[in-house]
Parts: structure tokens; sequence; C-alpha cells
């Protein structure tokens, strides 16, 4: 049993590799797209700072839209905009393409909700110091969200490691399409089950680390 998981260290060091990349992209894309989108979300809502229902109605959609969409729906749906994105639509990065349209109205939703979760007051006493919208945004709604920020963070980590295991339907490797491949498909329980067992190492790191950071960073 042993032997035959030493004999194929490497391969499951290269798929932990493609599933790392997947899941870097991706939340680079989330970070880089939804927090702003969540952001505008929060502030465009009724009775928020820049109140604008057209605006905050079209974005709440289109977040509905996507998030309602099966990810292998979606996977196969956006293979035209892959090719013409990175040129090819089979791989580790194109199909971090996919993971990342998905990715991105997700974490809007969880950072909108964090957002909510400020206190009105603190917002109210920034506008009445004469503060400007960028530092109400900055240096106090996100300074007061910062916790519950990093907990969304962590969750759509985890999620996309979810995801990645169903991104393998693109050739996109990774520890999900590993353990399938050499574990289910060759009669292999035992690299099935250590591919697995990295798996659930790697969520209860990020799980453990995502709480400790927000319970550091939550000074209310």
């Amino acid at each position: 049993m042993f032997e035959n998981i030493i004999q194929q260290i490497p391969d499951i060091i290269e798929a932990t590799k493609q599933t790392a990349i997947m899941v870097g992209i991706s939340v680079t894309a989330g970070i880089l797209f939804g927090i702003p989108l969540g952001t505008i979300l929060f502030l465009t809502r009724k009775g928020q700072l820049l109140e604008q229902p057209h605006i905050f109605n079209i974005l709440n959609s289109l977040v509905n839209l996507i998030n309602a969409f099966p990810l292998l729906i979606l996977i196969v749906a956006v293979i035209p905009f892959t090719r013409l994105l990175v040129g090819t639509s089979v791989g580790t990065v194109p199909a971090s393409v996919p993971l990342s349209i998905a990715i991105i109205p997700y974490f809007a939703r969880l950072i909108e909700q964090s957002l909510v979760e400020v206190n009105k007051g603190v917002i109210e006493a920034a506008i009445s110091m004469g503060a400007n919208i960028f530092q109400i945004i900055w240096k106090v709604m996100f300074v007061e969200a910062r916790a519950g920020m990093v907990v969304s963070l962590s969750n759509i980590i985890i999620l996309l490691i979810s995801y990645s295991t169903i991104a393998g339907v693109v050739g996109a490797g990774g520890l999900g399409d590993f353990a399938v491949r050499n574990g289910y498909y060759r009669y292999q329980p035992d690299i099935m089950l250590a591919t697995v067992v990295i798996m659930i190492i790697l969520v209860s790191i990020i799980q453990i680390s995502g709480s400790r950071l927000a319970s550091f960073l939550d000074k209310r």
C-alpha cells in the first residue's frame, strides 16, 4: 500500500501544484473583482451612501444569475471566452477562467454581507467628521468588516478546492482529477485515500488559519 503511494509521490506533488495554481488564480480574481463588486452592491443598496436602485438591481440580478449556474454547465458555457482569453480551453490555467467567473459573484455576495454587518453608527460618525467616500470605505467600512472578510476569503478558498475537482472535466488536472483517474479508475483505493487525506489537511489548515486571523482582527 505505502509503496504504491511512495511511487506516485511526484505525481501527487504535481497534482497539488495544479490545484494551487487554479485556486491561486481564481482567488486573485475574486479579490480584485469580487471586493469592488461587493462594495458597490452594498453602497448602492437602499438606504446606503450611494443609493442607486437601478444599478443595484442590475448587479444584484447578475450576481444571482451566475451564482445559480451549476459549475459544470458554466465551464462548458464559457469555453469560447476561455479560448479567446488564453488561447485554449484545456489545461490548468484555462480552467481558472470559469472558476474565476464562478467565484467573483460568490465572493462579492459575501463581501456585501460582511459590510451589511458594519455598525451604521460608525459610518454616520465618520460622515459627521467630514470623511469622504473613499475614507469611509477604506478606513471605516473595510476596517470594521475585515474579520468577516477574512472568513469569507477562507470560505472561497475551500470552495475553490472543491470546484477544482470538477474542473478536471476540461483537463485541468489537480488533486481531485488525480484521485479519480489514478485511484478510482485504476482500482487503487490507497491512492484515492491518500489524495483525499491531503485535501482534508489543506482545508483544515485554511479553516484554522482563517478563523485565527479573523479572531485576531476582530476588535469589537
